[in-house]
Formats: C-alpha cells, structure tokens, sequence
C-alpha cells in the first residue's frame, strides 16, 4: 500500500506537466507557424518477485514472472511538425513556407536562429526583418522606391522601378533543413537553434533537396487543433483523477489496518 501511494504520485505528477504542455498549445492557437507539443512517458523501474524463465523447485521453467512497476515520468516533449493551414494575409512580405524548411534570421548577439514564422518587415535600410527585427540572413534589400515587390515560389525577390521596364532582383530567400527537426531548441519568440541532436543546418533554394515552396502573401497559422487539444485534456485530467483515487484508497486500507490494532 505504500508503494500504491508513491507509484499513483508520479502518475500524478505527470498528468499535471501534460496538462501544462496542452495549455501551452491552446494559448498559441493563433501564433503564426506554432508547432504544437506532445509528452511521450515512460513506465519506471521494476521490482522483480520472481523473474520470467526462472526454474521452480520442481525443475519447471515458469512461463510468467512476478514484477511490479513503480510509476511513470516524461520521457520527452516533442514537436509536430505537420503543415498549419496557409491564411492569405495580402501583405507582400508575408511568406509561408509550403513543405520542408526553415528561414534563417540573425539575432541580434549575430547567433543564427530557424523560424518558420515569414511574417516580415522592412527596417530603415530597406532589409527584410522579423517583427523583433532579426535580419534574414542572407539579407534581402528592396530599395525604398521599389513598385510592385515579388517573391516567387523559389525565393527570388524581385522589383520594379518607376520607368523602367525591366525588373530588378534583390536576391533569393533560402530555406534551411535539419535531419532531425524535433531535435531544435527552442527559446520563444518563434525562434528555434540548432543542437547535437538536430544536425547541421542545410541550407536549400526553394523547391531544391527537399525543401518547401515560398507562398507570398500568406502566413501558415498554428497547428493546433483546438478539439484535439481539449480531448487530451479531458483524459489528462481524468487520469489525474484516478491517480488520486488510488491514493485515496491506499490511505483507506492502511487506516482499516490501523483500526484492526484496536
């Protein structure tokens, strides 16, 4: 019965952080390109009576043990990266990525960081930015007498100037992928940067070695699905629940055993 109450605390325990990583979710329902995170558990270690295999006093193999876990505890939190859905926004330097890939922004201590929010501005010197003013790197510069700014599918960044016919090119946005994307770190603000486990970054043309399409004037919403996410929780808190039933009985039995000393 003691170990009941420790085993039924971690189960607690968990459910409450999974609790915590849905309400995350739900509270960036509306944050351009959020990828929304998932606990993997895991069962703890195990007290083994009588281990599968093991000979009775008879000579017999016993064909089943006797083991008795612990508890459970997080494993991981890991992000899903399927596609959020493209919201046609009209704005010319908003870009969403279509498939694999990541933009590559400059902080401001000149650490590159991976984003795949494309909804960007132009500073004062007419260069592509975040709206916390990171650089897109490579920098893209549209002059301030620009017309009619494009960006096509494969991230080439074109202009027009009054009288001329011909358009200019300011450069090319390039995409950058990971073998390992659930392998980033992330820090807020939409910003993910690179570990061991991600890989090195690879840095692609649009539409070349896996990477994703360009989409100008649109922004890919969050994958979050508020449904699901309210589903999740709906379980997460009922086991929470039983967890603490099974606590509750525990201190039952060992208060009728306490009784019967009496």
């Amino acid at each position: 019965m003691i170990r009941a109450l420790y085993t039924a605390a971690t189960g607690m325990k968990g459910q409450q952080f999974a609790v915590d990583v849905i309400a995350n979710n739900l509270a960036n329902v509306n944050t351009t390109a959020f990828k929304r995170s998932q606990v993997q558990f895991r069962d703890l270690l195990y007290s083994t009576l009588q281990a599968p295999g093991a000979t009775s006093s008879s000579g017999q193999i016993l064909p089943t043990g006797l083991q008795i876990g612990s508890g459970s505890e997080i494993a991981a939190t890991s992000r899903v990266g399927l596609q959020g859905v493209p919201e046609i926004t009209g704005r010319p330097y908003d870009i969403a990525v279509q498939g694999e890939g990541f933009f590559k922004v400059r902080t401001q201590s000149g650490e590159l960081a991976y984003t795949r929010n494309g909804a960007f501005n132009l500073d004062a010197q007419g260069r592509l930015v975040t709206s916390e003013g990171f650089l897109l790197d490579p920098p893209i510069t549209i002059p301030p007498t620009a017309l009619n700014v494009q960006i096509a599918k494969d991230g080439t960044v074109s202009y027009n100037l009054a009288g001329q016919a011909d358009s200019q090119t300011a450069g090319q946005i390039l995409l950058t992928r990971f073998a390992n994307t659930a392998g980033l770190r992330t820090e807020g603000s939409n910003l993910l940067y690179p570990t061991g486990a991600s890989g090195q970054p690879q840095d692609s043309a649009p539409g070349t070695n896996g990477a994703g399409m360009l989409l100008q004037g649109t922004l890919e919403r969050s994958n979050v699905e508020v449904a699901s996410e309210l589903v999740n929780l709906i379980i997460a808190q009922r086991s929470y629940e039983v967890n603490s039933r099974a606590i509750r009985s525990s201190d039952e039995m060992m208060q009728q055993v306490n009784n019967l000393a009496r």
